[in-house]
């Protein structure tokens, strides 16, 4: 179905036009973008042809519908001659007007995610251009069988983005993709006594007419699958922890208690001073997270504030929950696999955090959950995939996540603790603001440690069935 304005629609022809009196070689010239980033477990995510620099989010939330109204800019590089290109935006929101370096463009919704655009003229390789959206209406998040629920959920007093893997695209046109991190702005608009939260430093309030503007920056590349949003009525806390702002977030205070608001701030500071001991500098400007009323059973490691669901008795997040969701700002956030089969490189660590919180706090020694875990029977579903290759239906299975940490383990007690902690924190500040695969990971151990760690990782990464317990 097209939907486009009336000037779209008359530029779409003037567009005709003007490539067929082009000649016939000058127009060859200008091809494409790819309608995916050829990840092979969500093959539509993503685009070709163009890199993102940065996306500034302005959004208001609407009440009376539960809607919102959005302008999304864009801000991009042309990496081909592109004659059109394609932005990732699913569900029922309706766009109103588009433009590319502020001319109307044509566009058209195209299967079940594509907004295709093509500009008046052709986009030479290199070329810097900015693409406008401006749409509105009731966004629906994405539900999966296996992956659950993503992208925007509704709460009781307004609504939440959660967007791993596939649900950036139902709040904002975007280029869908890991491997396409940019920075990112928002302006978050919502009536008085309502809280606008995102990702990022905050950076100003203003009101106008019954109405409040938050403002958000997040300076760091952050890939699209952690941004997030949330509206509604939150109990915010906000401290300096390690030099940085430490924002928290509590929503339904009828059943999480000041005190349990406060606590939550401060944990959030203890668990993260933990893990820079162990990982290095944190690698963002601030830091904090959300609790939000969504029901969605899980939490989310959006970048640098991360998002937790409410418990049934309004509970707190525990220091072994803080410890996974904030071990991911290292591990998934700042470092981020290129393809979605390497996420073991993301739960993986984010596990292991959990085992050496266990460690130091609880008095379980990491040896002991790698024991436990590795008593699961060879039949059992932690052994079947490949925990560098899981498939689709695996990305947020047990392997990843447990298997995962055991490889780590094992690593471990192959290369000594001395050379293992300091890969925990050489990993990440090597890679910091990029994108990995397992193979990168490998190479990066075996120079660190100066060992042949093949046999290793082809047992506990790259095959599946439960490996035998041997020295590397």
């Amino acid at each position: 179905m097209r939907l486009r304005s009336p000037a779209a629609a008359a530029l779409s022809v003037a567009a005709a036009v003007l490539v067929t009196a082009l000649p016939a070689d000058a127009a060859a010239h200008f091809t494409p973008g790819a309608p995916g980033a050829g990840d092979p477990y969500f093959p539509d995510m993503g685009n070709g042809g163009y890199d993102v620099a940065h996306y500034d989010i302005a959004l208001t939330y609407v009440p009376a519908t539960k809607g919102i109204r959005a302008v999304t800019t864009i801000d991009a590089t042309a990496v081909q001659n592109l004659s059109r290109f394609d932005l990732d935006f699913r569900g029922p929101l309706k766009v109103s007007a588009l433009s590319v370096d502020g001319r109307p463009a044509a566009f058209a919704r195209t299967g079940a995610q594509e907004l295709q655009i093509t500009p008046r003229r052709g986009l030479r390789k290199g070329a810097r251009f900015r693409v406008r959206v401006a749409y509105a209406g009731v966004p629906r998040g994405v539900s999966d069988p296996s992956l659950g629920d993503s992208g925007w959920i509704a709460t009781p007093d307004g609504g939440v983005m959660l967007n791993q893997p596939t649900g950036a695209a139902t709040v904002f046109p975007v280029n869908d993709t890991p491997r396409d991190k940019a920075t990112y702005s928002f302006a978050l608009t919502a009536p008085k006594g309502l809280t606008t939260l995102a990702n990022g430093d905050p950076a100003g309030t203003s009101a106008r007419g019954g109405a409040v503007t938050t403002r958000w920056a997040m300076r760091s590349p952050m890939a699209s699958e952690l941004s997030m949003i949330a509206v509604g009525k939150y109990a915010v806390t906000t401290t300096r922890s390690g030099g940085r702002t430490n924002l928290t977030a509590v929503q339904d205070a009828a059943r999480v208690s000041a005190k349990n608001a406060r606590a939550f701030n401060s944990r959030t500071a203890s668990v993260l001073a933990f893990e820079e001991t162990r990982f290095g500098g944190y690698p963002f400007s601030s830091t904090g997270g959300i609790v939000v009323n969504a029901h969605v059973g899980y939490a989310l490691e959006s970048q640098g504030r991360p998002v937790y669901d409410l418990g049934s008795g309004g509970e707190i997040p525990d220091g072994e929950l803080l410890a996974h969701e904030l071990a991911h700002q290292w591990f998934g956030d700042s470092v981020t696999p290129a393809r979605w089969k390497d996420i073991w490189l993301n739960e993986g660590f984010a596990t292991y955090a959990e085992w050496l919180y266990a460690a130091k706090y609880l008095d379980t020694p990491a040896q002991e959950n790698f024991d436990k875990a590795y008593r699961t029977p060879s039949s059992g579903d932690l052994w079947k995939p490949r925990t560098a290759d899981p498939g689709r239906d695996g990305l947020f299975g047990a392997t990843v996540y447990e298997r995962g940490a055991m490889t780590l383990h094992v690593l471990r007690r192959t290369i000594g603790d001395k050379a293992f902690f300091r890969l925990l924190k050489e990993w990440p500040a090597a890679n910091r603001g990029r994108n990995v695969t397992s193979a990168d990971f490998v190479r990066f151990a075996e120079r660190l440690s100066g060992r042949d760690l093949n046999a290793l990782f082809k047992d506990w990464i790259y095959t599946s069935g439960k490996p035998a317990l041997r020295t590397y």
